[in-house]
């Protein structure tokens, strides 16, 4: 037969736990969010709300958490980032979770990290955006302006929207823009973008043709929403690149109406004469209309003025 005090001490830790859960009852019944559930509904009953004290207990302390945030790194709830709410599920008091502010903000910015994307162009150029762009320097208002307006009209029709060309001298902020525009697509309506830095990337075309991924890399730069060459005319131009390369990816994107936008240290006239002649085939004129047909029409021409930054 078990000793006498033996049960009563187990009958004591049982008195002690109920006083702890009578406290802790009566700690929950003056929650506020926990008694507006309460009066919402009155039919649970309270055997279902004695059950659910340890859920309520989780409700109450993230609550608390979540009213004295500490920081979305130093969030102590369960399930870091996530909010707790009351739900009445079939008769008993249960937990749903949502993300809070902190976390759908940083969910939102890597989502917008992923619709940008980059080929050799400096990492600090994708986080430019219109507001920490210099205004005061009177060269390049035209610019912003114009890119305000890009922006704009491709929101409110893509189809139609004309791309950019944007030309100036070397260090101006001419790429830096391009970042803000990609930015401002990103954040408006989740619109995806893609800058290529043309030298370097022309270079990879090259390279590319050893292992047959010619076709894949510009599958990539015909179908992107929104197609941002960087420094076109600085490449070192030969007919294949003029013709098989830029001129088919111009060409998709022309008969998809896709815009295409574009920096440049040459105006039109100067990026043409540039196209025109290759070390290889010597002048062609022809050739090189062609392609700035592709590019004359289909953009908005600005000069963009300023000292040099870099």
């Amino acid at each position: 037969m078990e000793p006498i005090h033996s049960f009563f001490k187990d009958l004591a830790a049982q008195q002690a736990m109920q006083e702890k859960w009578d406290q802790l009852s009566g700690t929950l019944k003056n929650n506020p969010a926990i008694r507006q559930f309460a009066e919402e509904n009155p039919e649970i009953s309270s055997d279902a709300w004695t059950r659910s004290l340890s859920r309520l207990y989780q409700f109450a302390s993230e609550q608390k958490h979540c009213a004295h945030c500490p920081g979305l790194d130093q969030c102590p709830n369960m399930m870091k980032g996530y909010r707790p709410q009351l739900v009445n599920d079939k008769g008993t008091p249960s937990l749903t979770f949502s993300p809070c502010p902190l976390l759908r903000e940083r969910e939102a910015k890597k989502h917008q990290g992923e619709l940008i994307r980059s080929y050799y162009v400096p990492k600090d150029i994708l986080s430019a955006t219109f507001a920490t762009l210099d205004k005061e320097e009177g060269g390049r208002q035209e610019a912003i302006l114009a890119a305000g307006e890009f922006v704009k009209n491709y929101l409110t029709d893509p189809a139609e929207t004309k791309g950019l060309y944007l030309c100036g001298q070397f260090g101006i902020g001419k790429t830096y823009l391009m970042g803000a525009i990609m930015n401002r697509l990103a954040e408006r309506r989740h619109i995806a973008s893609l800058i290529v830095y043309v030298p370097d990337f022309f270079r990879e075309i090259k390279g590319a043709i050893q292992d047959n991924t010619v076709d894949a890399k510009l599958d990539v730069l015909k179908k992107t929403p929104v197609l941002i060459l960087d420094d076109i005319g600085a490449e070192t131009i030969t007919p294949w690149v003029r013709d098989e390369v830029l001129g088919s990816i111009l060409q998709y994107r022309m008969m998809d109406h896709l815009p295409t936008l574009y920096t440049s240290n040459f105006n039109y006239d100067e990026l043409e004469d540039h196209f025109s002649y290759s070390q290889k085939s010597g002048i062609e004129n022809v050739k090189a209309k062609r392609l700035m047909e592709r590019i004359r029409h289909f953009t908005k021409l600005v000069k963009m003025e300023g000292s040099n930054r870099r």
